[in-house]
């Protein structure tokens, strides 16, 4: 029944349905559902990096996608790589081959190809992805082109949950085994210098001079529901400078140039909404009297109406997280649509920029990540 497999789209079922086949084990699962083994091929739990009975678990999905009719039995669909398999990779979840699992070694050697590819991007050296794929790929056990794509995508989003720099041309995708975490973690913790040396390339700035204002105007990445790390498991924790979004706060140099870069965006957008005399009004508040106030420019939207901009700058890609203040959060509640979040990205190379309008706590996931110690408490 190929039409019932289209219809499932969520990974969030199929994650429901990974984490019930670790939870009650593979025997009492399999018998819940009514399904056998597979004899081809498993999907990857990227939480343990255990593998599941792939056609049981796209079973037991549909289920969870659609509680009003229930799981789908075994003679609804038929198994295997013309169905079951595409669908689990588009969802983004790794299929193994029965007996043909990635060893340490072939995880150590694409982890340690991933990086020397990164090494180039920030050194903005040439390089050809397809090439590092096929060298990789000799010193694996027979794997395709297409299972080491996904690889490097599975340490993209490694890598971005670690708030560290990664390839773009490699878009992050989850559900990554956990001996690939492990082996990402230990590598960046092994090669400090080789870590600092990408971030410090990829925070170089370009001068004024250097700069264009020709951007283009993109939709700000979508709100993902992501799943919450177990509070029994313990959390990676690693050297305060590899947190890619503190190092892009700390960097002023990087800051401020993105703040020249927005007032010269608002100048030509000022002169194309037919105001260029309202430019002659800009306040670069940030410069002439420091953070603090709540946002970094004044604006104006027409004659009259103020636009309040704070801008966030990375070199980082499109979802990169960045670091934003309470004073900042209140500015936004307080302004509501006349607040604007400019957010820069890809600045280095060829500057991208969404806008975010009025209350940002409605837009984005806040986490907190210090707090102010003292000895006096509010009370009543």
């Amino acid at each position: 029944m190929a039409v019932e497999l289209t219809r499932l789209q969520s990974s969030a079922a199929v994650q429901a349905a990974l984490d019930e086949f670790v939870r009650l084990g593979r025997t009492a699962f399999l018998s819940r559902y009514g399904f056998g083994k597979s004899r081809d091929f498993l999907v990857r739990d990227g939480r343990t990096g255990q593998l599941c009975d792939s056609k049981a678990i796209i079973g037991a999905a549909f289920g969870y996608q659609f509680p009003d009719e229930g799981p789908l039995k075994p003679s609804d669909f038929s198994g295997g790589e013309a169905t079951v398999v595409p669908k689990l990779q588009r969802l983004g979840f790794e299929v193994v081959r029965i007996g043909e699992d990635w060893t340490a070694e072939e995880v150590q050697a694409t982890v340690a190809s991933y990086f020397e590819m990164l090494r180039l991007e920030a050194a903005r050296q040439q390089y050809t992805k397809s090439e590092f794929n096929a060298q990789l790929r000799q010193q694996l056990r027979a794997r395709s082109k297409g299972s080491v794509e996904l690889k490097y995508q599975n340490i993209s989003a490694v890598l971005h949950e670690l708030e560290l720099p990664f390839i773009p041309g490699y878009k992050p995708r989850s559900n990554a085994q956990l001996l690939l975490r492990q082996a990402v973690q230990q590598f960046v913790l092994d090669h400090p210098g080789l870590l600092s040396h990408v971030v410090d390339a990829m925070e170089e700035v370009k001068t004024p001079a250097q700069q264009t204002f020709h951007a283009s105007v993109v939709a700000p990445p979508r709100l993902e529901s992501v799943v919450q790390v177990k509070k029994d498991e313990p959390k990676p924790r690693l050297p305060r400078k590899m947190n890619w979004a503190q190092r892009d706060e700390a960097n002023r140099t990087l800051g401020r140039a993105g703040e020249q870069w927005v007032i010269g965006f608002e100048q030509r957008r000022l002169t194309e909404a037919g105001y260029p005399e309202l430019f002659q009004q800009l306040d670069w508040v940030s410069d002439r009297l420091g953070d603090g106030v709540g946002y970094d420019i004044l604006s104006h939207e027409r004659p009259g109406e103020h636009r309040f901009i704070e801008v966030k700058t990375t070199n980082g890609g499109h979802a990169s997280s960045f670091i934003i203040s309470r004073n900042e959060l209140e500015c936004a509640a307080e302004k509501e649509d006349a607040f604007h979040l400019y957010r820069v990205f890809q600045f280095r190379e060829e500057p991208k920029v969404y806008i975010l309008k009025g209350k940002l706590a409605e837009q984005l996931h806040l986490e907190p990540i210090d707090y102010r110690a003292s000895f006096r408490r509010l009370v009543g």
